[in-house]
């Protein structure tokens, strides 16, 4: 039998498997990658570890942080105390030229964790999966998943990213969601999808409270409150660009030692100032005098509410047992179903979603919807069988505001 020919196309995508491979295997090894074992490289110390774990700073453009220069760029780097770069890597379906296999060698080499991250649009969410697994096998630690504005109400869009990444890339691989800090002002996008089960399993919120106009304080009561209920361990990401006052860079970096946060890095390189690396280079390790973190701060839910926080809770009604449709609106059904499940936790049954019942919520696992098999295909409707909707309803809903702008007006 003659051999089939084998097409350009095939063999790139075989050649994309071998990579994926090798980056998968060497993400399991105890340095964590080729350079690492080579004597240079830091690596995620395998799928258990942390990478987010320290200092990081973003890089939006390479050419425009310290001249994209590796040894520049590692040199500045270790001077101020950061130990990860984050290394834009695609935008939508393209794939930047600037994150390559040798760069990613060049700051191993030097000691710098490498994480690459891409901004997507759910547009083509098969693409721009292919392009984040294509970042990891040019040998990234880890990888960020920059969704905003274009991604709110596209669940579907999410579920089919997610599943094909992490088939492409295994469940271990850490990867993290950078997206906005306040989710109660973006009802409609789905958070409940990218940290969910077989999603993101770190949550880097943009907390950008200059920009947003809050305290720092503020921001960050504000964004643990409606994150902590993903259960994805928050390593906050703050500002250098706007130039914020020097005092308020310290107040940040001492609340997330506070909160008990494992690291935190700053957007972006190339704003950065003289003064703010400088600030960044001081040792800090006790966290703000007197400061208690808010451990009974929850997000309350009840009649009327709406959003992706009640899509997250209606799934855990689903995995508690108790029948309740998944439409991101709470109406007389879920209040029906929050005191069937809070009778039978032995909780004050009251019908809203308050501390105590996110407590005992959040020890069931979910029974998430897969969006991304929602609908009715051709072949259903000749069948006559139905399927949900693609979205909850809540999907359509507007943001409240976009606390933070997006990447071109972040000067």
């Amino acid at each position: 039998m003659a051999r089939p020919r084998l097409t350009a196309r095939r063999a790139s995508a075989l050649a994309l498997a071998v990579l994926i491979a090798v980056a998968a295997a060497a993400a399991a090894a105890p340095l964590g990658g080729g350079a690492a074992a080579a004597g240079g490289g830091t690596g995620t110390g395998g799928s258990g570890a942390n990478p987010y774990r320290d200092d990081g700073m973003w890089i939006w453009y390479v050419s425009h942080s310290s001249g994209g220069d590796p040894a520049r760029i590692a040199h500045r780097a270790h001077r101020h105390g950061i130990e990860t770069v984050y290394i834009k890597s695609s935008d939508g379906a393209n794939a930047w030229s600037q994150f390559t296999p040798a760069l990613v060698s060049a700051l191993h080499a030097r000691n710098l964790r490498v994480c690459a991250w891409q901004f997507v649009y759910g547009t083509h969410p098969g693409a721009e999966a292919r392009r984040g697994a294509q970042a990891v096998a040019k040998g990234a630690d880890c990888l960020v998943i920059d969704a905003e504005s274009t991604y709110e109400g596209r669940y579907r869009a999410a579920d089919i990213y997610v599943d094909k990444l992490r088939h492409q890339i295994g469940a271990a691989f850490p990867t993290a969601l950078a997206s906005f800090p306040y989710v109660d002002f973006h009802p409609a996008l789905p958070y409940s999808v990218f940290l969910g089960k077989g999603g993101a399993r770190f949550n880097l919120p943009q907390l950008y409270w200059h920009t947003i106009g809050d305290s720092v304080r503020a921001a960050y009561r504000h964004t643990f409150r409606f994150n902590r209920v993903y259960g994805r361990p928050i390593e906050p990401l703050g500002q250098t660009f706007a130039k914020p006052p020097i005092r308020e860079l310290q107040r940040f970096r001492k609340l997330a030692v506070s909160y008990g946060f494992d690291g935190v890095s700053w957007w972006v390189w190339q704003d950065t100032t003289k003064r703010e690396w400088h600030a960044l280079g001081h040792n800090i390790t006790t966290g703000v005098s007197g400061f208690q973190r808010p451990d009974g701060d929850f997000p309350t839910l009840g009649g009327g509410s709406r959003g992706d926080l009640v899509v997250w809770a209606q799934e855990h009604l689903r995995g508690a047992g108790i029948s309740v449709r998944v439409t991101g609106l709470y109406r007389k059904a879920t209040v029906r179903a929050v005191k069937t499940f809070q009778r039978t936790h032995g909780l004050a049954v009251d019908g809203r979603i308050g501390a105590a019942t996110w407590r005992s919520l959040l020890d069931v696992t979910p029974k998430m919807v897969d969006w991304s098999h929602q609908g009715t295909p051709r072949s259903a409707k000749r069948s006559g069988s139905r399927s949900g909707p693609a979205e909850p309803r809540s999907a359509s809903l507007p943001a409240v505001r976009d606390e933070i702008p997006p990447p071109s007006r972040r000067r």
